[in-house]
């Protein structure tokens, strides 16, 4: 294994584990999430190069705009949770009171 790989599977590794364990807020939610993406983009767009493929796959492309959806929906979510409970702990959000 290389160090490349290494690091991004610490990075994704690192970012799961802080979404396990610090929900405590929604917005520490949000972020542990956005660095998963993150670590998924780079490592994925570092895969064509390290295979020698001649063109770069859209893989990567289509991820981040993924992503920027899945940020700008989290980003929303977190507003409209500020603005109905008067803060963004998790403890407060309950599926079963919508």
């Amino acid at each position: 294994m290389t160090f490349l790989h290494m690091t991004f599977y610490s990075t994704f590794i690192l970012s799961s584990l802080g979404l396990a364990f610090h929900r405590t807020h929604l917005i520490s939610a949000l972020l542990c999430l956005e660095s998963m993406m993150l670590s998924m983009y780079i490592a994925l767009s570092m895969w064509p190069i390290q295979t020698q493929t001649p063109s770069p796959a859209l893989t990567p492309i289509l991820m981040l705009a993924f992503s920027a959806c899945e940020a700008g929906v989290g980003l929303a979510v977190l507003v409209a949770s500020t603005r109905t409970h008067g803060s963004d702990h998790l403890h407060n959000l309950n599926l079963l009171q919508c």
